[in-house]
């Protein structure tokens, strides 16, 4: 066996489009290889454009998945960074709301602001032991809840492949042009139509996957049925911000629809307290801005084993506390209902009795403060 490199990403370089298509129409030829890769890759350049002309024209457009970008993402909202992350063909890195102060409108801005401060009171007053940085943190991550999901703060390097760049601009372009409008949406359309407008020039007009009917995984078409087994498929309420997190998890799969009248997240901190009644009237201030904290129906979908893996993610102290109440959750659904599958649900069992430090052979590098079973009950 032999391997080597026969392209790379390099800081600053700019691929050209045609240079994609090139490498592409070479990436092609591999799949009919008469002689050696030199060979093709010396090729004149006509044959290589006559190649990939093909497939464009055919529809066979997995080849222009090999050449690919690093894009810098600035300033854009996280609803463009939710919709981009649920295609899955993808890397990112991107600027915490957890960790990082946000900067939005400012009606969201006094409230936000109002509410860092609450949090960290009523924090230090559940967790005395918890030093001030500790204290920001989670009052910075309670507070997001009220920050727009079309806040245009978030920064991320994106990093996609030519091909799925192509399809994001049609399913983008598909969406502007034959999305009923409603208050969402229109929102929508606006934040996609400044996201297509910042790209540099690498649309290829032939490249999409219009042909195969494809749209945008985010937004779910049809009700489905709830079952658990080898595989599995559960809806539930969640906010945008328990969302962006689900999604890191690219062996499942999510789609969103929005509930008739609108309900938002109440963080565990608040939660039965005289705060609770004040927080829902502040947050319910933000319907139209649609805040991070209001609730979605999700569906998510996938095999036992990758359920596991998201458990062996959520099921800790560090993780947002409200996706791991809510793989909680689904793994006590799913083991009621596989109690006459013994096979699933002994493979579930271990899994279910506490944090991902009580997990078999798991050895946590980095203990958190609440230990197995205190991270299960926490308030933040």
């Amino acid at each position: 066996m032999k391997v080597k490199i026969i392209g790379s990403t390099k800081i600053g370089y700019e691929l050209p489009k045609q240079e994609a298509l090139n490498f592409s129409g070479k990436s092609a030829g591999i799949c009919y290889l008469p002689d050696t890769l030199e060979t093709l890759f010396s090729e004149a350049e006509e044959k290589t454009i006559r190649r990939y002309k093909m497939n464009l024209d055919s529809g066979h457009h997995s080849v222009f998945g090999h050449a690919t970008y690093n894009l810098s993402l600035e300033g854009i909202p996280k609803i463009i960074a939710m919709i981009l992350n649920n295609e899955k063909i993808y890397n990112t890195s991107e600027k915490s709301a957890r960790y990082t102060k946000m900067l939005p409108s400012d009606k969201e801005k006094v409230l936000y602001e109002k509410w860092i401060e609450i949090y960290k009171k009523e924090i230090s007053k559940e967790y005395p032991k918890f030093d001030l940085k500790k204290v920001q943190k989670l009052a910075q991550e309670n507070a997001r809840y009220l920050i727009s999901v079309f806040t245009p703060a978030t920064i991320m390097e994106y990093t996609v492949s030519f091909q799925q760049l192509n399809f994001i601009i049609s399913w983008f372009e598909d969406y502007i042009e034959k999305e009923p409008e409603n208050a969402f949406s229109k929102k929508l359309k606006s934040a996609m139509k400044e996201f297509l407008e910042a790209l540099p020039d690498l649309k290829v007009e032939k490249l999409n996957p219009r042909i195969k009917g494809k749209k945008l995984s985010l937004f779910a078409t049809r009700e489905r049925k709830e079952e658990f087994g080898e595989n599995y498929c559960t809806t539930y309420l969640a906010s945008f911000a328990e969302l962006a997190q689900a999604q890191r998890h690219r062996t499942l799969y999510y789609e969103i629809s929005f509930l008739d009248k609108a309900e938002f997240y109440i963080p565990k901190i608040i939660r039965g307290t005289k705060l609770e009644e004040e927080w829902l009237k502040d947050i319910s201030s933000l319907e139209e801005y649609y805040p991070q904290g209001m609730l979605l129906k999700i569906n998510e979908r996938g095999t036992v084993e990758n359920f596991v893996l998201k458990c062996t993610e959520r099921l800790c102290g560090a993780a947002q506390l409200e996706i791991m109440d809510q793989t909680l959750d689904t793994m006590r659904k799913y083991l009621d209902a596989t109690k006459d599958n013994e096979e699933i649900y002994n493979y579930l069992l271990p899994y279910s009795k506490g944090a991902r430090c009580t997990f078999p052979g798991f050895k946590c590098t980095m203990p958190c403060v609440f230990g197995g079973k205190g991270a299960i009950n926490r308030k933040v």
